[in-house]
């Protein structure tokens, strides 16, 4: 990805390039530091907006999207941004930091950053989760304050305000890491652009309060959770009954949810909290991108209600299912290895190791362990796979009909190989030898003697 590319030394200023490259390198870095991120964020916005679009007026047919018939008709109905929905996004994310901060939960410290943090988390997710639904389940069915599929009504509406109002987080969050950053581990590129798309801060927080654990975890991840319950209210409001298709997507959805805030220490130690910068890319991403295009097979659903076979509904169950337990025993075997330093079993054997080092930016050197036994002895990223399969799984109940819902698919295959992409290079950079000796022992990268 771009940061990959543009390195900061230790006080958050780029390198010299080398002269002999100087044209080269500078083509390179007009591309990946202005154009490219500026494209992103220009186009990105009208992605989710199209797509959800497409839903509503088209049928979800992206066939019709791209006639200019289609098209035509889906601008003339996007919705506006409103004062209620922007009370209702920023009174749910101050809910979320309320309960975040709150609810009783184990102090959890992560990964130590380049500059020798270890940034410190609270592990309440699971009672964040039951508190939230419990309210809005609570003020919907109990108080009748409002149809609990509110969410599906108004969901253009909440998109687009989210969205404008993620682009002023965005500015503030750039500003703040230049000027006033929360650590050590912030620095400008030197391109405005890209500091602004990227972040200038790794962890930015607020009294305390983890920005990135709030805005990926609680407002992301519970945003899926609160669409996907009222998504499914929405086809009961609409038709008398919760179709099995939506049933099967919706249960799949929300076990996955459930195995997230249940593993939620685990995904502190992902990429996206110990590398990428909380800027337009994480940012906008969890509080946009993630609501509108991880609940594409919901938000189809709703109008297009199918019934399963009993078959293709205990198949597609216990797909999914069974990918989930594989993804959680993945991650679970490398996190217990590294928890115990190596004192444990793996797959009824001692696990395979090799001994790493890497030095952080305040000078001090470190220790990791690279496991090469039980399923990372298969392939590197193998935890990627599973997470493939279990959202297929609540993909395919939607049926080929159309294929706005698979849209999600296609992105996910990207974005995981991307991700793996940017995995491999940055755990060459970090590990070094180390690392090299790891891949010579699991030579596949996700899938075992295919990739």
């Amino acid at each position: 990805m771009v940061n990959d590319e543009v390195r900061l030394d230790r006080h958050g200023v780029t390198p010299d390039l080398p002269k002999s490259r100087s044209r080269v390198r500078g083509s390179t870095v007009f591309l990946r530091c202005f154009l490219f991120p500026l494209v992103l964020i220009a186009v990105t916005p009208s992605v989710v907006l199209l797509l959800w679009g497409c839903g509503v007026w088209l049928d979800g047919s992206l066939a019709a999207l791209v006639t200019p018939a289609g098209f035509a008709r889906v601008l003339r109905h996007l919705p506006a941004p409103s004062l209620s929905a922007a009370l209702m996004i920023c009174g749910f994310v101050l809910f979320q930091a309320v309960l975040l901060k709150l609810l009783p939960g184990r102090v959890h410290r992560g990964p130590v950053t380049p500059a020798g943090v270890r940034p410190v988390y609270r592990a309440n997710g699971i009672g964040a989760l039951l508190v939230t639904h419990a309210v809005f389940l609570g003020a919907s069915a109990g108080l009748r304050l409002f149809p609990a599929g509110i969410l599906y009504d108004r969901f253009g509406s909440l998109l687009i305000t989210a969205c404008l109002l993620c682009f002023g987080l965005c500015l503030v969050l750039y500003y703040r890491g230049l000027r006033r950053p929360s650590g050590p581990d912030a620095g400008s590129t030197g391109h405005p652009v890209l500091d602004y798309f990227w972040g200038t801060e790794l962890h930015p927080s607020v009294r305390g309060l983890d920005l990135k654990q709030l805005f990926n975890c609680r407002v992301g991840m519970m945003s899926w959770s609160l669409l996907t319950v009222s998504f499914g209210a929405a086809q009961y409001e609409r038709t008398g009954s919760v179709s099995s298709a939506m049933a099967v997507s919706a249960f799949l959805q929300l076990a996955y949810i459930l195995k997230f805030f249940y593993w939620e220490d685990g995904y502190c130690a992902t990429l996206d909290i110990m590398h990428d910068r909380f800027g337009y890319y994480l940012c906008w991403g969890v509080t946009v991108w993630l609501p509108g295009v991880y609940t594409l097979a919901g938000h189809y659903l709703v109008t297009h209600p199918r019934q399963l076979s009993w078959t293709a509904s205990a198949a597609l169950l216990l797909l999914g299912l069974t990918a989930l337990a594989l993804n959680y025993s993945a991650d679970e075997q490398k996190q217990r290895v590294r928890r115990t330093h190596g004192e444990t079993r793996v797959w009824g054997s001692p696990p395979k190791l090799i001994h790493a080092r890497f030095t952080t930016g305040d000078g001090e050197t470190h220790r990791s362990l690279l496991l090469y036994s039980g399923w990372w002895g298969l392939a590197r990223h193998f935890h990627y796979l599973p997470e493939f399969l279990v959202a297929l799984a609540w993909t395919l109940p939607v049926g080929h009909g159309h294929a706005l819902p698979y849209f999600y698919l296609v992105y996910l295959a990207v974005l995981l190989l991307d991700r793996c992409g940017r995995d491999e290079r940055r755990c060459r950079e970090k590990y070094g030898a180390a690392y090299e000796e790891y891949c010579q022992k699991v030579r596949w990268r996700i899938i075992p003697r295919v990739y």
